[in-house]
């Protein structure tokens, strides 16, 4: 997505005439280049979804990129890869410093300091074009407090893998062409006659195909099995640049007529367009059918200039586009931050015509300033260019701009979480607030805990995953995780379930390591545990399945389990579906089974709207009627099967019928529906006495 001219040899690494440069320019390219990133915008802004611009420009990348090095090879030019690099930043890292900066700020100013960890983060991988990386590996933890689709800084990922192949493809050309020369030379002079298919193009062509097959056949399976990973998967996006790279090679000997140029660039345009309306993200990319948009800029590119006033280029060299594709790194770099903030701002999921109007102005206002200032003089700069390492100081002042006040900022962050954590206890009761021996008390003045950079470290701990005995033989079961043995066990317990479940650890395991009890857990994101049902997905179904044998086999004393559900809009709190017949064959095993009742959803983030509005804001203490069933759903169950013992503690959640987002100057949720570690923790000592009281346990 660099904004270089669409030469066949970029600007920075051009060593032809000025004459050649001109024969070698494409407006054609530009112009398709200004239209994939209109897509990527206006899909972005008003329809929210893929739009195939990105890949497109993915493509592009490589076609011109393999022009130029082609080039250099072919007529002996040195490639100078460190100077190709040095240039090369040079050329893109001034406006991400830019643009970054400007989030960071936009961060400070709009988004709750509960997110502004998450930005510092990405805004190091956004410098350090490692943002693919780190959006996948959240992409498929569903315990990672998910801000990636939200994070103004989100869209680096396609900038991050095009940064990874800038630096690969000169070593693939470099490589093709020592590995030319090393076996036409003794060929040469043994038969004394050339061999064409030991040539530098043919070789590049075998090496870009095969990584085409390859990369394409991970890409598709990859994105059957694990799609989220995939979509920011650089292994999974190289066939892109490969396929662009194969264009480049073949373009030469690809000569079609005039009518063919017309129909097959009009065709590659309507296919291109309609990518995005027919095509959904969440099922499809980066596997196959991101072979339509890709497929579709090669035919325009193939068609190039038709000489037809009937052809495609007609419209894609029309000045406007033109310069629209001369600021187009500029306008992807600003479009989405511009657009999260502004919808932070507002309060709102989704901007109308008008306000989607105004964001796109402004990026592209913002656009044009940043290329004309930032990106345009530092590219004629011509000190930089004279020695290398002139142009590393200049790479090295830029990122130290950003660098610093990331630093700088992530530093402040870590001593206001200290200061936090070291407040006396008394200042921070949490749960024991609600206590009855402390009702009518005043709340003590304190900074509320956990900080806002410490919500994401809020999930319950368990010591690790299970060991010798307890290790499941059902591979659906490979996250069974399990605290540290005690050197006597007195009881052995079985957490099932999902998320909610996992959030009682923070009570659970050290009550249990208070008593020598052994707790395994078998925990799936978004899975109640219950009896097999349709209002279930089959795999939830199946890892239950495989929970509830593995607790037959093991035979432990007891099993904790969440036994109502609740919901975000009413009804808000109903029955666990199949949850009798889930835990009834653990009960006629002679097992114990412990049911405790769901906390509360919000249509809200619960800290976001403390750090938004402040702790006493309406919105952010949630009336008890529009958070749990006026009658407990644990009341149906009771009397129905022996050995079930059900836990309420919704009085230490919820009090004088208000849920609150903070109690005794601790955040009680981490995000819109789980506790945070720090206050199911303040609720050990109740959550003790109440697990024994219901089971009888000594």
């Amino acid at each position: 997505m660099s904004n270089e001219r669409t030469t066949a040899t970029p600007p920075a690494a051009d060593a032809g005439s000025p004459a050649s440069r001109k024969a070698s320019y494409r407006p054609e390219v530009q112009g398709l280049r200004a239209l994939a990133v209109l897509m990527v915008v206006t899909y972005h802004v008003w329809l929210g979804r893929v739009s195939g611009g990105v890949d497109i420009f993915l493509l592009i990348s490589a076609f011109l990129m393999t022009l130029s090095f082609t080039r250099k090879v072919e007529t002996g030019a040195p490639l100078k890869l460190l100077g190709h690099w040095l240039h090369l930043l040079k050329r893109l890292l001034p406006a991400v410093v830019v643009v970054v900066l400007g989030v960071l700020a936009g961060t400070w100013a709009i988004l709750p300091q509960s997110r502004w960890p998450d930005v510092l983060d990405q805004a190091w991988a956004s410098l350090l074009y490692r943002q693919n990386w780190l959006l996948a590996d959240s992409a498929v933890d569903y315990y990672a407090q998910d801000h990636s689709g939200a994070s103004p800084l989100q869209h680096f990922w396609s900038l991050s893998i095009q940064g990874q192949v800038f630096v690969l493809w000169p070593l693939v050309f470099a490589g093709t062409a020592l590995l030319s020369r090393l076996l036409r030379g003794p060929l040469r002079r043994r038969t004394g006659r050339d061999h064409a298919l030991l040539g530098f193009r043919p070789l590049l062509a075998t090496a870009f195909g095969a990584i085409f097959v390859l990369s394409l056949a991970y890409s598709v399976q990859q994105t059957a099995t694990n799609q989220a990973h995939a979509y920011f998967d650089t292994g999974a996006r190289l066939w892109e640049f490969a396929l662009g790279s194969l264009l480049a090679l073949a373009l030469p000997y690809l000569k079609p007529g005039r009518m063919v140029r017309v129909v097959l660039g009009w065709a590659g345009l309507a296919a291109m367009l309609s990518c995005g309306l027919l095509l959904t993200v969440d099922r499809s990319f980066p596997g196959f059918i991101a072979l339509w948009p890709t497929l579709a800029a090669a035919a325009i590119i193939t068609a190039g200039q038709s000489g037809s006033r009937f052809g495609v280029d007609r419209f894609l060299t029309w000045k406007p586009l033109v310069s629209l594709g001369d600021n187009s790194y500029a306008l992807y770099l600003w479009h989405w931050p511009l657009l999260v903030l502004a919808l932070a701002g507002a309060g709102i999921t989704a901007p109308n015509l008008v306000q989607g109007l105004c964001i796109v102005a402004a990026s592209l206002v913002l656009a044009v300033l940043t290329t004309r200032f930032v990106e345009k003089p530092l590219r004629e700069w011509h000190w930089p260019k004279r020695r290398a390492w002139r142009t590393a100081v200049v790479i090295a002042a830029c990122g130290a701009l950003l660098a610093g006040p990331v630093a700088v900022w992530q530093t402040r962050l870590v001593a206001d979480e200290a200061a936090a954590a070291a407040q006396p206890k008394e200042l921070t009761p949490g749960a024991a607030a609600l206590a009855p021996e402390n009702a009518g008390k005043p709340t003590p003045e304190a900074k509320i805990i956990p900080a806002p950079a410490a919500m994401k470290n809020e999930w319950a701990d368990i010591d690790g995953l299970c060991t010798d005995e307890n290790v499941p033989s059902d591979p659906l079961l490979q996250g069974c995780l399990q605290n540290n043995k005690p050197e006597k066990v007195t009881k052995r317990i079985v957490v099932l379930g999902d998320s909610h479940a996992q959030q009682y650890m923070a009570a659970l395991g050290p009550i249990a390591k208070s008593h020598g009890w052994e707790v395994v857990t078998l925990l799936k994101g978004n899975c109640r545990f219950g009896g097999e049902s349709p209002e279930r997905d089959a795999d939830c179904n199946a890892f239950n399945k495989a929970s509830a044998q593995y607790v037959m086999d093991h035979r432990p004393d007891a099993v904790f389990t969440v036994a109502s559900l609740t919901h975000k809009e009413a009804p808000f709190e109903t029955e666990v579906p199949q949850y009798l017949e889930g835990i009834k064959p653990f009960t006629d095993a002679g097992m114990d089974v412990v049911g405790i009742r769901d906390n509360p959803r919000f249509t809200i983030n619960m800290p976001e709207c403390v750090q938004k509005n402040g702790e006493a804001a309406a919105q952010c203490n949630v009336p008890e009627q529009e958070s749990l069933a006026g009658s407990s759903p644990l009341d149906a169950y009771r009397g129905k099967v022996p050995g079930l013992h059900l836990m309420d503690m919704s009085d230490f959640i919820c009090a004088n019928g208000i849920c609150p987002a903070v109690v005794g100057n601790v955040y009680v949720y981490k995000d819109d529906n789980h506790l945070t570690k720090t206050y199911v923790q303040t609720m050990i000592p109740m959550f003790e006495q109440r697990l024994l009281a219901a089971t009888g346990w000594k």
